[in-house]
């Protein structure tokens, strides 16, 4: 019998968010549940606070106020024994140049504690369709494939939670379709919780079953994708995207205009 999502576990709780910097405040009391298994998108236009959300979220950026939970972790003072269940991605972290892939998550392996790298290396170079990979070397790699073992690094230590920052960004449309694969599947057979930030709302909607929308530091909208596309009174999540994105250069017209 499956657990109702609102029933699950959470794996990142995150409580009145503040981040304030001097051009002003970035986030302003924003709170997120992540629970186990659940796919959601933090999404949003440039400024609308994600990025930041997102640093504070892994404990790399310190709150001016709230708190954020991590399999009961507090952060940032429990942030090294949070971070053994998480994994994150991102499209623009780089690979050593000059070693080999198989070699490269052999490191991470070893520096997980994992019993058995040899196996557990084997495992993400099959699961992610990179075993052909495995002799390449940084440099022999297209972004897609350099994604793709970036996930698979991630993905070693079977993380309950990955973090994903716009992990399709500038992806063929076939590399993009092995990265969504691959993440619905380790979300379906391990239960693993994804967050992810993406600018690409047609990836988003075919990847997560909810989405967490802010502007201007705070939440804007937060459900389904068709739910919050409705609520917008917008056909997608592009829409909604467009919409908020006009807003805020509205806000920023107005500022403007109020300090010239």
């Amino acid at each position: 019998m499956l657990t109702p999502p609102d029933e699950r576990p959470p794996v990142l709780v995150a409580r009145d968010l503040v981040k304030e910097y001097a051009r002003g405040r970035a986030v302003d009391g924003v709170s997120l549940t992540v629970r186990a298994g659940e796919r959601l998108g933090l999404l949003g236009p440039n400024g609308a606070g994600k990025t930041t959300t997102l640093l504070m979220s892994l404990g790399a950026v310190e709150p001016d106020a709230g708190s954020v939970e991590i399999l009961g972790h507090r952060l940032p003072g429990d942030r090294a024994r949070a971070m053994q269940g998480v994994g994150f991605v991102a499209g623009y972290l780089p690979l050593p140049d000059r070693v080999r892939v198989s070699e490269y998550l052999r490191l991470y392996a070893d520096l997980y504690g994992l019993r058995d790298p040899h196996a557990a290396v084997s495992e993400a170079l099959e699961r992610f369709g990179i075993g052909h990979l495995a002799a390449a070397i940084g440099t022999q790699l297209s972004s897609g494939q350099r994604t793709l073992v970036g996930i698979a690094k991630a993905a070693l230590h079977r993380p309950r939670l990955m973090i994903l920052d716009e992990p399709t960004a500038s992806l063929d449309p076939d590399i993009a379709l092995r990265v969504r694969t691959a993440l619905l599947a380790l979300s379906a057979e391990r239960g693993t919780a994804l967050l992810v930030t993406s600018h690409d709302m047609t990836e988003v909607e075919r990847l997560c079953g909810r989405v967490v929308f802010l502007h201007g530091g705070r939440i804007a909208a937060d459900g389904t994708p068709e739910d919050v596309a409705r609520t917008f009174g917008r056909d997608d999540l592009e829409g909604v995207f467009l919409h908020l994105a006009a807003e805020r250069d509205k806000d920023r017209e107005r500022e403007r205009a109020a300090t010239a």
